[in-house]
């Protein structure tokens, strides 16, 4: 199972503040030892919301809303994409993580990514073959 942990931003990250050496250093450890536990996927930081923006649908219509976006706590900073047999067990990962921001409080959110088994019937055979030709092409890129 694939699962997302999402860091949630703070008024240090959204004011573009960048960690220390000695947590670079931390997390650069812990990410090593996703490695080579098989666990890591992919794992990234993000910057600001005021270097984003938002698309907002509403039927046909298409409004893009330029950043910075107010509310904080609604915001990512970064990110982990990892492979774990359970909820549980990306859970016990994410406890020994570094606290991604040194000063203060910081959240992780964890979620589970959905596999193409969890759509049923309505992800036909067609829409399946359509997936891993594209997860191939992505594959061949990086």
């Amino acid at each position: 199972m694939r699962f997302i942990a999402m860091v949630r931003a703070t008024r240090a990250s959204e004011a573009g503040e960048m960690p220390s050496e000695k947590l670079l250093t931390e997390m650069g450890n812990f990410n090593e030892e996703l490695v080579k536990a098989g666990v890591m996927l992919a794992g990234e930081g993000l910057h600001p919301s005021r270097n984003g923006a938002r698309i907002r649908y509403e039927g046909d219509k298409r409004t893009v809303i330029d950043g910075p976006f107010t509310e904080t706590k609604e915001l990512i900073a970064g990110f982990w994409l990892l492979e774990c047999a359970s909820l549980e067990e990306a859970v016990e990962w994410l406890k020994r993580a570094p606290n991604p921001f040194e000063d203060g409080a910081s959240e992780v959110e964890i979620r589970r990514v959905f596999e193409a088994e969890d759509f049923g019937a309505e992800f036909t055979p067609e829409l399946r073959e359509q997936e891993a030709r594209q997860r191939a092409q992505m594959a061949d890129k990086h």
